[in-house]
């Protein structure tokens, strides 16, 4: 009988085991950060706590705390998406056929010069358009008037 009171007992562990590990799984699978705010906010904590970052940790942790509060209300944006509208926004009040070449110089087209500190910055791209291709008989009659 022993044996049979063992083998209900093993079962019995066994299958609360099972269900102990089910029960788990989500739980482990909620403790991961989903949203980029909470990602990125649990990066900077941890940077701070292990001393990677210049600031005091007290000011480290209330600065990655205040900048993953503004990110869920949207208040901070990506640079590069707010670079990019600002650079298609310069080109907006240029005529449109002045506004195609502004947008591609925007976008790296072209050579740049200068930075900010030297006072500027000058980008150019040069386009080349070629013109209606002359008749043979008015490139003819051109010469021929021109050597008269």
């Amino acid at each position: 009988m022993n044996i049979l009171n063992l083998c209900r007992h093993s079962a019995a562990r066994a299958g609360v085991s099972a269900l102990l590990a089910c029960l788990a799984v989500p739980a482990v699978a909620a403790t991961k950060p989903a949203d980029p705010a909470e990602q990125r906010y649990q990066l900077e904590r941890a940077d701070c706590l292990s001393g990677r970052s210049p600031q005091p940790r007290d000011v480290c942790l209330k600065e990655a705390g205040a900048a993953r509060e503004e990110a869920r209300r949207q208040g901070l944006s990506s640079p590069t998406a707010e670079f990019t509208r600002n650079q298609l926004q310069r080109c907006q009040p240029l005529p449109p056929a002045d506004r195609q070449a502004c947008i591609a110089r925007m976008s790296g087209a072209g050579t740049t010069r200068g930075s900010v500190a030297e006072g500027g910055v000058l980008r150019e791209l040069t386009t080349r358009t070629v013109g209606p291709a002359a008749s043979a008989a008015s490139a003819t009659a051109s010469a021929s008037g021109a050597s008269r």
